[in-house]
C-alpha cells in the first residue's frame, strides 16, 4: 500500500488496543477505515492477524 500523500510504503502500527496505518515515508498515519478500500493482500493478511480493529 503506498501513501495518499506521498507515495511511499504505509506499515501496519500497532499501538496500544488499536492498529494505524503508518507511512515510511512523511510518517502520517491513517485509521483503517480510511484506507479500507485500498487494502491490499499483503495488508490484508497482516491485518488478519489481530481479533479487533478498533475505530476510533
Amino acid at each position: 500500500m503506498k501513501c495518499r500523500k506521498c507515495q511511499a510504503k504505509l506499515e501496519v502500527l500497532r499501538q496500544c488496543g488499536r492498529v494505524r496505518m503508518r507511512c515510511t515515508g512523511c510518517n502520517k498515519t491513517y485509521q483503517i477505515h480510511e484506507v479500507a478500500s485500498e487494502l491490499d493482500r499483503e495488508t490484508e493478511e497482516i491485518l488478519e492477524r489481530y481479533t479487533v480493529l478498533i475505530y476510533d
